[in-house]
């Protein structure tokens, strides 16, 4: 029988883990492209594939880190209440 991944999100070389220079990086990434300052990424306790953005102290969103075939990027996914919009 063969094992399964402890998150089953397939075999253990494809876990990603944002640690914390790579956290550094996309955070001066971001505040540079959003000419932000207050940009802020903080690491999930039990999701070790992801970070929280905050702007100060407001939640925004997350960032993902995705490796494909061997090419390393990062998602940014940011929800837009339709009562944030008024």
């Amino acid at each position: 029988m063969a094992s399964q991944h402890p998150r089953g999100a397939g075999p253990p070389s494809q876990e990603t883990t944002l640690d914390k220079p790579e956290l550094q990086r996309v955070e001066k990434y971001l505040r540079r492209t959003f000419n932000n300052a207050n940009i802020r990424l903080m690491a999930r306790a039990r999701k070790k594939d992801s970070a929280e953005v905050f702007i100060g102290d407001e939640f925004v969103g997350l960032v993902h880190e995705d490796k494909e075939d061997g090419d390393l990027s990062y998602n940014f996914t940011m929800a837009i209440l339709d009562t944030d919009l008024e």
